[in-house]
């Protein structure tokens, strides 16, 4: 069956941001490659002032799942942290992951819903992190962390 894996992208901060995901949800690295990593291209040099940011970033999370980022060049434009991005969600499997997850993620963040027993029968929350990444954290029993 296909797998559906998040990949964001950041205005120069992938590796802040990835060193906080980490130390929420543990594990290691499974990638970290940057722009100087890359071979050289005459036609698209890589100026000194972005060498060391992230051209891709994985970080497995539980069994299946693994998200990833990069860090956006300068030349192509900035990314618009306020804007309306799709929510990760995350499928807990119990409510004190769920607790764990979303206090974790949400330290320096805006909270839009705090976690909670839903009216839809599960416990869920929503927020948006001190990167302005929006998440879900949701446990429901009937699917055991699978949403």
């Amino acid at each position: 069956m296909a797998s559906i894996n998040p990949y964001i992208h950041f205005n120069g901060n992938a590796e802040e941001a990835f060193t906080f995901y980490q130390s929420v949800f543990g594990g290691a690295f499974a990638a970290v490659v940057r722009f100087k990593d890359m071979p050289a291209n005459p036609e698209f040099p890589i100026p000194d002032s972005e060498a060391n940011k992230i051209v891709h970033i994985a970080l497995p999370i539980g069994k299946t799942s693994i998200l990833m980022a990069s860090d956006t060049p300068e030349f192509m434009g900035k990314h618009n942290e306020n804007e309306t991005r799709s929510k990760i969600s995350i499928g807990a499997e119990s409510k004190e992951e769920a607790d764990k997850l979303f206090n974790g993620l949400s330290v320096g963040g805006t909270i839009e819903m705090p976690i909670a027993d839903s009216p839809w029968g599960s416990y869920f929350g929503m927020f948006r992190d001190k990167y302005g990444i929006e998440w879900m954290v949701d446990y429901d029993a009937r699917y055991k962390g699978q949403m």
